[in-house]
């Protein structure tokens, strides 16, 4: 059996070195692909569509992503249908990031999967890790939310402008707050 790639590694959420030559080919690939999305303010939806669609794992039909966006990959995020992002998200996908059907998601909000070692000595040796965020179908998550690596945002939940994320929030929940704490 082959020892798993650094890429393998990544996309598993176990620790791997982001130094790697193939994932930094990946991240000098994304980051063509970003200045050529966020530099298409004149072209039409559907050309914007379709450069979602060249980066992107999935790509719903009717999602819309407001330039400027931020993404450490891009192929690791699938968006469901009508998904719409506003202007300057950023998406850390070190791991799959999934966006259900008809979330709207406000202005500067972070998706972060990419996480460090607590233990300074791990963190020195430069290895990262990632864990998977899931956010359901119609959610709506407020401007300048921060979703951390690891979290499930449950359908139809409401996460409150400026909240930080840490815990997984249950289906058709509000979640307010730093740290967001789930209100009734």
């Amino acid at each position: 059996m082959s020892a798993r790639t650094e890429k393998q590694k990544m996309l598993a959420g176990e620790a791997y070195d982001p130094g790697d030559a193939e994932l930094q080919a990946d991240h000098t690939a994304a980051k063509n692909w970003m200045a050529r999305f966020n530099a298409a303010f004149a072209e039409s939806p559907a050309e914007r569509h379709a450069l979602l669609s060249e980066r992107l794992e999935s790509v719903g039909r009717g999602a819309v992503i407001r330039a400027p966006f931020h993404v450490d990959y891009g192929s690791n995020i699938v968006l469901g249908e009508g998904v719409f992002l506003n202007f300057n998200c950023v998406i850390l996908d070190v791991c799959r990031v999934v966006i259900g059907d008809r979330t709207a998601i406000g202005p500067g909000v972070q998706i972060l999967t990419a996480d460090h070692p607590r233990d300074p000595v791990e963190r020195a040796k430069g290895i990262e890790f990632g864990r998977p965020i899931t956010i359901g179908k119609d959610v709506w998550i407020g401007g300048g939310a921060i979703i951390l690596p690891g979290v499930t945002i449950g359908d139809g939940a409401l996460i409150g402008a400026g909240a930080v994320v840490t815990k997984d929030v249950p289906p058709g929940a509000r979640a307010v707050g730093n740290p967001a704490r789930v209100r009734a």
